[in-house]
């Protein structure tokens, strides 16, 4: 069978205190490291080595540390020789860091437009008034219409189509619990509230969408020299025009995980290796294309040992 592979990047959840510290062993990696750093006018490759984790863990902080540590691995991963992906993906602000390794954004504009949308993201619903839950065991369409009988006169709405059977919900903190109750009701094997801080993808950042589409108007950009699937509609980012409104529509809209996955299946695609800290992604595309073959890459050794799997 031919290769035909796909390179998929991690969202908020994955980050982890120390999940750059194998970077000063790749020129290339080191590099990201430092550009991040020069770009947003601070350290924040000594916050993700040294922590405090409850810091790493403020979505202003996480955005950018996160496209950073993941973007370093594609560094390396090229440096050392690695073949490069077909199309790509990236879950949540994985898109952007897939971007990225796709020639549209440099490193520096990248991690300073994601600091901005985390702003824009956090500042959109005050704290409290919005959450988020997955629910866990129940058909998208069975989910969607559980959210249309909770909302009574608030929101909630699915916003991440993760995998068959886990489907994360977004709202007013009340609306979310109600959804909860009847997802539990319908046969969920779980409905879990996340600890987070804004319900995010859904109608509620609508003000953040906005000022993201004017922040992305300002950002330079080229078109993309890889094909990346948006999560908005699992289709391919062309011109730098339509990478603007989808990017600022995905803030406030569900990512489609399940569809860009299937997208890859349709395109022919082999193996998919999740590029960044974390299996969460990995896990997700097993239940989706359980015949794709997956590899993780987040280190030298792993880079290494994926690139002689391939036989690259």
């Amino acid at each position: 069978m031919e290769l035909k592979l796909a390179f998929v990047f991690p969202g908020q959840g994955s980050q982890k205190v120390g999940m750059a510290d194998w970077t000063k062993d790749s020129e290339a990696a080191a590099a990201v490291m430092q550009a991040a750093d020069k770009a947003l006018g601070e350290p924040i490759s000594e916050l993700i080595a040294n922590g405090p984790e409850a810091d790493l863990n403020l979505t202003v902080n996480t955005q950018p540390a996160l496209l950073a540590a993941s973007y370093a691995v594609y560094a390396a991963w090229c440096e050392a020789g690695g073949p490069k992906p077909e199309v790509m993906a990236g879950h949540s602000l994985g898109e952007y860091t897939a971007l990225t390794a796709a020639s549209v954004f440099t490193v520096e504009d990248a991690v300073r437009l994601v600091r901005f949308r985390a702003n824009a993201m956090q500042t959109a619903v005050p704290v409290g008034m919005g959450g988020m839950a997955a629910i866990l065991g129940l058909a998208d369409d069975v989910v969607i219409d559980i959210c249309a009988k909770a909302r009574e006169n608030e929101a909630v709405e699915a916003v991440n189509f993760n995998c068959p059977g886990q489907v994360v919900i977004a709202g007013h903190k009340a609306a979310v619990e109600r959804a909860c109750a009847l997802a539990q009701q319908a046969g969920a094997k779980r409905a879990v509230v996340l600890a987070v801080s804004a319900p995010f993808h859904s109608a509620l950042l609508a003000p953040a969408a906005r000022e993201l589409a004017a922040e992305l108007a300002r950002t330079p950009m080229k078109e993309p020299e890889i094909p990346v699937l948006a999560n908005v509609n699992a289709s391919c980012h062309t011109t730098v025009e339509s990478i603007r409104e989808l990017l600022a529509r995905q803030a406030a809209s569900p990512v489609l995980w399940t569809g860009c996955v299937r997208k890859m299946q349709e395109m022919g695609v082999t193996h998919i290796v999740e590029c960044g800290p974390g299996r969460v992604l990995t896990g997700l595309v097993r239940r989706i294309a359980p015949e794709i073959k997956w590899a993780n890459i987040n280190d030298l050794e792993s880079i290494r040992s994926v690139i002689a799997q391939l036989g690259a």
